[in-house]
Order: structure tokens, then sequence, then C-alpha cells
């Protein structure tokens, strides 16, 4: 397998070397364009200077030689050809001295010969190449005779102390760079293994793995993002035990009393009275049992991502007022008095799920409220939302016991109430959110509860 660390390694090598390449290339490009004629033309002015010098001042053969080694000493190589094609070196040697046919034209026809600027090499390097070819060519008269004089630069004089100085910066700064993309890579790549490790660990459903990872970039920010998933997982395994505890408990509880209350049954040792007091627990426990599977049926549908909302045009104030009529027995048997304030209003919801919303505020109003105590529902609309308040006079709650009310199977008492299945609040939490609004409650204990359902204004132009 293939190690981030070594394709890392590997990419930066490729870089440097398609970026070394390119360089190469537009270097050479310039050369061949541009910069090879200009050298050409300087090593032509040069020579026509030295000829010049030739013709002026050193008439006389004694001399001639002379000045042409002193021009050889001082960094270029000299071939001078006469008439008769006979030849003459001065300074480094040549190692190819096979003149042109072009050359000869220096002789014949005294043109200058421009043989750095044709030398018919493409790469730069040619350049550097110890060939009469790659030289210029200027024509010159002493003592009544034509001469020709070719001349370059000595290859190894070009390489001056500065040259030296500037390739071993470069090869210095090539190796350093190299060594410090290898340690700055095992820097970068550590934490990632780290990061693995952790990974690992959470497969094995470990949620408390330290991670100490302080870094101030993106890596940091994802070691940040990791310890949060990590608190959230851990968070998520808890209340996964706790829901299957939960729910075992609140379906066995309740098969527990029919098995044993039928087992009475059966036991046929029972009065007329207790068989009657027998098969109503039977009823109200089954009861019980399938109102638990239909809110963990309705639970485990709103925990989908993608629950598909009925959406249709739903007239509020009466879905509220059906919910009260539905519920009058027992209004009445506690006499609790309700009053509301709910205007003709209609907008776009799903009826079902936000009946189960009522339905549930409704229902908790009531069990948690005092005898002869009361209820107040209101509805209001404005411009952007839709605003239904529940208020009660019953027992009231805690701060701690708000905090935790929308919990799965969380109960204010502690005693597990036979009617209640701690899903409801949970449930009006999801279908609320499915619908784009949000729900508040506040609460004294002794003084009562108010929850507080704010929903988006979906259709406002709906009219009486």
């Amino acid at each position: 397998m293939k190690t981030l660390y070594r394709k890392f390694i590997v990419a930066t090598l490729v870089i440097l070397t398609i970026s070394i390449t390119v360089g190469i290339i537009l270097a050479n490009f310039f050369y061949m364009t541009s910069t090879k004629q200009k050298i050409d033309q300087q090593n032509v002015e040069i020579a026509e200077k030295i000829t010049l010098n030739l013709e002026n001042m050193h008439t006389h053969s004694s001399s001639f030689e002379p000045f042409l080694e002193s021009i050889g000493d001082l960094g270029y190589q000299i071939l001078v050809v006469n008439e008769t094609e006979k030849k003459v070196y001065f300074g480094q040697p040549f190692i190819k001295t096979e003149l042109p046919e072009g050359a000869m034209k220096v002789l014949t026809e005294k043109e200058v010969y421009h043989g750095m600027s044709h030398f018919s090499q493409f790469w730069m390097m040619g350049h550097f190449s110890n060939d009469v070819k790659n030289t210029v060519g200027v024509p010159f008269t002493m003592n009544e005779k034509q001469y020709g004089l070719f001349l370059r630069p000595n290859n190894k004089l070009l390489f001056s102390d500065i040259h030296m100085i500037l390739a071993w910066f470069f090869v210095a700064v090539a190796v350093v760079s190299i060594l410090g993309v290898i340690l700055f890579a095992k820097h970068l790549i550590r934490p990632i293994t780290k990061l693995t490790e952790a990974t690992k660990e959470i497969t094995r459903e470990n949620f408390q793995y330290p991670l100490k990872i302080e870094r101030n970039d993106e890596i940091g920010q994802l070691v940040e993002s990791f310890n949060t998933m990590q608190k959230q997982l851990q968070h998520n395994d808890e209340a996964r035990k706790s829901f299957i505890n939960n729910v075992s408990h609140d379906f066995q509880s309740p098969l527990m009393n029919i098995q044993g209350y039928a087992e009475l049954l059966l036991s046929q040792k029972v009065t007329d009275h207790e068989y009657r007091e027998y098969l109503q627990v039977i009823d109200q426990e089954s009861k019980r049992l399938s109102n638990l599977t239909k809110q963990l049926l309705l639970l485990t549908s709103l925990d989908q991502n993608a629950y598909p909302l009925r959406v249709s045009e739903v007239q509020v104030d009466e879905q509220i007022k059906q919910t009260i009529r539905r519920y009058q027995w027992r209004l009445q048997e506690k006499e609790i008095e309700v009053s509301y304030k709910l205007p003709f209003i209609r907008t776009r919801m799903d009826a079902e799920l936000m009946s189960n919303v009522w339905d549930n505020l409704l229902t908790n109003a009531i069990k948690y409220n005092a005898h002869g105590g009361n209820i107040w529902i209101s509805l209001v609309r404005n411009e952007t939302c839709l605003t239904v308040i529940f208020r009660d006079t019953g027992i009231g709650m805690s701060e701690k016991a708000i905090t935790q009310i929308f919990d799965r199977f969380y109960r204010v008492d502690s005693s597990r109430k036979r009617d209640g299945t701690g899903l409801g609040l949970s449930i009006v939490k999801q279908i609320i959110d499915l619908h784009g609004g949000e729900i508040k409650v506040e609460s004294e204990v002794g003084k009562g509860t108010t929850f507080t359902i704010i929903l988006p204004n979906i259709n406002r132009k709906l009219e009486e």
C-alpha cells in the first residue's frame, strides 16, 4: 500500500523534475530565439576589433602571433586561415577542426561567418561545443594577403568562480529543499497517523481514546472536528443503549402484567368482580402496549432523513378544537376548564403529524394538571409565523427537567406512570423540526407549564 508520506515525497520530486524540465525548455527557447543571436553578434564585434588591430597596428609578422596568443590567453579560441587554407591555432585547441564550406566565404567573398547563430544543435548546450563550426569568422587583410579569423570564447574560462558559486548554490538549494520536504512530510503525516489510530479505537467502541494534537491549521480543525464527533458518538452510543433498555422495560412491563393476569383468569378461582377487574387491567395494558408500538413506529419514521411530509391545506383552529372535543371526558373527569382563543386560520402542513402534536400537548396538560385546574390555548398568526400556545396550571417542572423533556423515554416523575411512554414530547419536537419550526418551554414547579410552538407562515395569503 502506498502511504501518504511516500506519495507526498514522490509528488514533490515529480513536481521538482517537471519544474526543472519546464525551466530548461523555456531557457532553451529564449536562448535559441534571442540570446544565441546576441552572443553571435557580440563575438563578431570582438573579432572585428581584433582584426582591426591586426590591420592597423600589427602589420609585421613578428608581432602578429604574440598579439593573437595574448588574445587566446585572455580566454578565446582562435583559428587563422590564409588563402592557401593553412591553419594556425591560438589559445585552447579545438576538438573538431573541420571548417564547413560556408566558412570559406570569409576568404573568398569576405563575408562574415555566423557559426554560433547557425550551429545546428537544438539544446542550448550546443553553445559549449568545442567545434570550429561553432565560431564566428571575419575577414582581414595583412601585407596584401587575405586571411580569415575564426573565434569563440574558451569553454573552460566560461565557468568562472562566480559560476561555480552559483552552481553550488543551486545544488545546496535543491538538497535542502528535498530534505525540508521530507521532514515536513513527516511532521504533516504524524497527526494523520494518530487520527487513524483514534479511528480504529472508535470502531472498537472506545470513545475515550485521547487525541491531543494542538495545531492552528486545517489538520488542527480536523482534530477538533474529530474530538467533537467522538463525543457525539459516545453520546449516541449511550443514548442507543438507554433507548434499548427503556424499550425493553416498557415492553416487558405490560407483557408481564398481561401474562400474570391471564394466568390468574385461567386458574378459575376468581370471583366475578375479580374477573372483570383482571380483564380491565389486561385491556389497559394491551392498549398501552399498542400505543407504545405506534409511537415507536412513528418515531422510527420521523428519524428518516427524507421523511415525506404530506402537506395539505389545514384549518388549524378546527383541528385543535377537534382534539379538545376528543378528550372532553377526561377534562370533565378532572374538572379542568379549557379556555381558548382560536381565530379562523388556514395554512399548509402535514395534518396527521400536527394532529399528533396537539394530541400530545393537550394530554400532557390534562395528565399533569391539578384537579379543577385550567388550560389556556391561543392561536396567533402574523406575516412571518404562526404561534400556538398551550398553558396549564399543573405541577410544573424544574429547570433540569426542562432541558430533558424532549429526550426519548424521559418522564418528569420517576415513578414511570403507567399511561405514559416518555416518547410524546420527543415526537412533538421532531414533527415541529420537520415543519421548520421551533418549540419553547417555560415552567415553574407548582405553578404550571407553557409550551410555545412557532411555525413558519407557509401560506400567509390564505383568506377566510
